[in-house]
């Protein structure tokens, strides 16, 4: 009885291809290059930016005064200003939408144990204790009016805690993701 060819040899290339793009782009998390890629990228980003003033100024203005130090106390004011006024106009809706949505995923992470959610968690919860500590330093920075040491001070205290929340997450996200590579498996136990 002769056989019947269900795909042609282009039809097992196309496939192949697919299952080779599904491959790259696997939904499963933590097994996933993309997932730590982003991951340190985030961090990186994070610890490099304070109150949206690239770290590297904050140095160069120590440094060298003058007017890099003007520039420096001219971008921090205007950061400052722009984040303490979302935060009037617009931060009691931004705490409930922020609230909502890691209550939602934290939800989806726990209860339902869906991986997905757990690696956005991993990634959204650090930052929205960022997002605080921002508006904390921005803040403080404009009750005390700071330039000069004063600022320096402030935005490298601000920059170590932003580090130490880092080192934080990317250790339990990485203790998380080698439980749930191990242990859990691809099937989910």
């Amino acid at each position: 009885m002769p056989q019947i060819e269900l795909f042609t040899s282009k039809d097992r290339h196309s496939l192949n291809l697919y299952q080779t793009i599904l491959e790259v782009i696997d939904t499963r998390s933590f097994s996933n290059l993309w997932f730590w890629i982003v991951l340190a990228a985030l961090w990186s980003s994070v610890s490099h930016w304070v109150l949206g003033v690239p770290y590297d100024m904050v140095l160069r203005a120590r440094r060298f005064g003058e007017q890099t130090q003007i520039d420096l106390e001219d971008m921090v004011r205007i950061n400052v200003n722009r984040t303490l006024y979302i935060t009037q106009v617009s931060g009691m809706l931004i705490l409930a939408l922020t609230s909502f949505v890691l209550t939602v995923l934290f939800i989806l992470a726990l209860y339902y144990d869906v991986e997905f959610a757990q690696a956005v968690l991993f990634l959204a919860f650090p930052l929205s204790v960022i997002g605080l500590l921002n508006v904390s330093t921005a803040q403080q920075i404009f009750e005390e009016s700071a330039t000069g040491d004063l600022l320096h001070k402030r935005l490298s205290r601000h920059r170590l805690y932003t580090q130490i929340i880092g080192i934080i997450s990317i250790f339990v996200t990485s203790i998380w993701g080698m439980y749930q590579n191990l242990y859990v498996g691809p099937f989910g136990g």
